[in-house]
């Protein structure tokens, strides 16, 4: 047990790190896909949080109302979710709107030169 996980290793690893990762990855894809604002994948986020550890607490018998666990896992899966929304937002941007603007890294964009975005 330590400060990150109050399973084994092994299980945190699995569990969290990569099954609830994946999870929160796809999540954040299809948040982005679908146009749907942060709040929304924050909220899916916080239900896949409390599933993650009811999984911990039922598979490697962890401790089902720890605070301190679930803020970490919470924590992560957040991190994740956001880079996938982020990164499929970024994809979404520059493919649909090409002649508007271009890919600076796999998290951002930038207009293109001499393109106006404004609406006026």
């Amino acid at each position: 047990m330590g400060f990150l996980y109050d399973t084994s290793l092994a299980g945190f690893i699995i569990l969290t790190l990569v099954l609830g990762g994946a999870a929160a990855w796809s999540t954040g894809r299809a948040c982005a896909l679908t146009w749907r604002p942060l709040f929304v994948l924050v909220w899916f986020i916080f239900l896949l949080s409390v599933a993650v550890r009811f999984l911990s607490f039922a598979l490697y018998g962890g401790t089902l109302l720890s605070v301190q666990h679930w803020l970490i896992a919470f924590a992560y899966l957040v991190a994740l979710a956001l880079a996938g929304w982020r990164v499929t937002r970024t994809n979404q941007m520059t493919s649909q709107y090409r002649w508007l603007y271009e890919k600076t890294s796999p998290f951002g964009w930038r207009l293109r030169p001499g393109a106006d975005d404004s609406i006026a």
